[in-house]
Parts: C-alpha cells; sequence; structure tokens
C-alpha cells in the first residue's frame, strides 16, 4: 500500500503547537524558532488544502479541521515512538527519572523507596518533584509525547495527582487520599482537649493555602460543614503557603490542619500527630503513576511499576 503523507517534521510541528497553542512553545519544545514552526504549520496547510489554526492578535486557536486532525495525528505519532522503541533492546538496569508532586515525594514515596532499592540495585533512581505533575481544575487530558525521545537510552516516568486522563500513556491508579483533621496529641490532653469537633471553636485552625489553583482540596469550611458545626469562622486562623509548614505547626501544637491521611501516616505511627475524628472528606482526584506508551515496557519501568503499585496497593484509602 503506497500512503501519501506530508512530511513527519511538519506533524510534529502542528502536535505540539495544537497542544500549546502557541508557536513558541512548540518551537521551544522541538528546538527550532517559532517563526520554523509557523513555515512548518503554512506548508502542512497548503498541502492539505485548508487551515489548521486561526491566527488571532495573541492566541492561536484550533480550526474545526484541525480539532477533528490533531488526535489521529497524536496517536500516530505515538505509533511511531512505540514501533520505533519495539525494536530496541534494554537492560533491566540503567537509569530511572521519577518525577512527582513536591508533597507525594517527600511524605510518602522516599521513606518506601529503601524497599526497592534493595530489591533492584542495578537501578539507579533520580528523583525530582515538581508542581506540574498535579492537574489543573480544568485539565481534560495531558499527552505523554512532551519531552520524550525514544533514541535516549534514559527512562522517565511520572507521578500525577489528577483525573488520570494521560493520552499517549500507560496508567496505573496509586491510591485516592482521604482528608481529616490531624494535631498534636497534647491537644488531646491538655486544657483545651478535643473531644468532639465542636470543641474546635476554641483551637487555631491551620490553613494550607499553597497551589489552590491547581486542584480541588478540602478547606476547614467544608469540613466544619460535613461535621455539623456552626459557629466557627472557617476562615480564621494561621494561614500557610507550604503545606510541609502546616504539618511541622500541628506536630509543634500550634494548632490544627486538615492533611492528607496516606501522606501522614509516618507522623501517625510514631505519635507526633493524631487524628482526633473519624470525619473524612474524600475527592475524585487520585495519584496515578504515568509512563509514556513508547517506553512503558522497558524492563526498568516495569520493575518500578511493579513495585510502586504493590506498596500502594496497602495504602487503606478509608
Amino acid at each position: 500500500m503506497t500512503y501519501r503523507l506530508p512530511p513527519l517534521n511538519a506533524l510534529r510541528a502542528f502536535e505540539a503547537a495544537a497542544r500549546h497553542l502557541s508557536f513558541k512553545d512548540a518551537g521551544e519544545e522541538l528546538s527550532v524558532t517559532p517563526t520554523a514552526i509557523s513555515h512548518q504549520i503554512r506548508g502542512l496547510e497548503e498541502y492539505l488544502g485548508f487551515y489548521l489554526f486561526r491566527r488571532l492578535t495573541r492566541a492561536l486557536e484550533l480550526t474545526r479541521e484541525g480539532r477533528a486532525m490533531l488526535p489521529k495525528v497524536r496517536e500516530g505519532l505515538e505509533c511511531f515512538a512505540a514501533a520505533i522503541e519495539s525494536t530496541r533492546q534494554h537492560d533491566a538496569g540503567g537509569r530511572l527519572l521519577v518525577t512527582s508532586p513536591p508533597a507525594f515525594a517527600n511524605r510518602w514515596l522516599i521513606r518506601h523507596l529503601p524497599a526497592f532499592t534493595a530489591t533492584h540495585p542495578e537501578i539507579q533512581l533520580h528523583m525530582a518533584a515538581s508542581l506540574d505533575t498535579i492537574d489543573a481544575r480544568d485539565v481534560s487530558g495531558v499527552s505523554g509525547l512532551e519531552g520524550i525521545d525514544v533514541r535516549d537510552d534514559e527512562a522517565e516516568v511520572f507521578i500525577r495527582f489528577g483525573h488520570g486522563q494521560y493520552d499517549g500513556c500507560r496508567v496505573d491508579r496509586l491510591f485516592a487520599p482521604a482528608y481529616a483533621v490531624v494535631c498534636s496529641p497534647r491537644l488531646l490532653l491538655g486544657m483545651r482537649p478535643l473531644n468532639e469537633p465542636s470543641d474546635l471553636r476554641r483551637h487555631n485552625l491551620l490553613h494550607d493555602e499553597s497551589i489552590m489553583e491547581l486542584l480541588d482540596r478540602p478547606t476547614w469550611a467544608e469540613w466544619l460543614q460535613v461535621a455539623g458545626v456552626s459557629g466557627i469562622n472557617p476562615d480564621a486562623g494561621t494561614h500557610f503557603s507550604d503545606p510541609g509548614l502546616v504539618l511541622s505547626a500541628a506536630i509543634d501544637g500550634v494548632g490544627v490542619a486538615i492533611a492528607s491521611k496516606p501522606l501522614i501516616e509516618a507522623e501517625v505511627t510514631a505519635g507526633r500527630l493524631v487524628v482526633p475524628f473519624d470525619i473524612v472528606i474524600r475527592r475524585t482526584q487520585a495519584y496515578y503513576l504515568v509512563a509514556p506508551e513508547a517506553i512503558a515496557d522497558r524492563p526498568i519501568v516495569n520493575a518500578f511499576r511493579r513495585w510502586l503499585c504493590s506498596e500502594a496497593a496497602t495504602v487503606a484509602e478509608e
């Protein structure tokens, strides 16, 4: 069968520009100038006989034809990458880069890593933390093509917190956190004990205001409503822009916080924090292991996937 196809570089330029809705950002990703991206798109449009973008004053918009074409172009590029990857041989060991949300890395993943490194000394882990691994509220899907070059022997996987829709990736759900009130055990036995939710009126409320625009984290207003408590100002108390500071303040007895239960398991086990009430709030978001399909079958990726999914299975989503 003879295929009549436009140049591959033009299709890559279109996919990147459509994903970013920016010639500049597409050029940075593909290591070319915005002008080069524009020329590639223009040539592709001439080849196809219709426009793919509406070029506005300060923005790009996909045309109806561009929107219809994008999913299949993306699927085709992912198939090319997977086909090339399937012909390559990879050792069981090597370098694996794992990028995850900062709180997840700091409060859960690092504590579990000794078991992995003891079992797989041949794998050199490189850990990175990035807020980019947390989905925005209005995210509809994330492509697995960003930054992936199947000619590179380095493998990178991601742990994302979000809704689990990641185009071109193999996705494993790890766990969804339940949010609960936590405090120092000293508060339970002090002069103002916490026997029931209404006792919170006598305590300082701690607020985590970091990256609020990225996810739908429970607030004190919501927790108090679920607990059936009125007469408490849900905005009163001490506000922090870093989740680590919130937990440090709770451990030191500064006040009472709302925290993800899986991420405080070490503090609870050690007796530094307690969960005084059984009331929890859940969200639809969860943590996911995300591996681009082009590299998902590499031995190094499979080894990490099996281990991480096994560790995550021990988390009680209560």
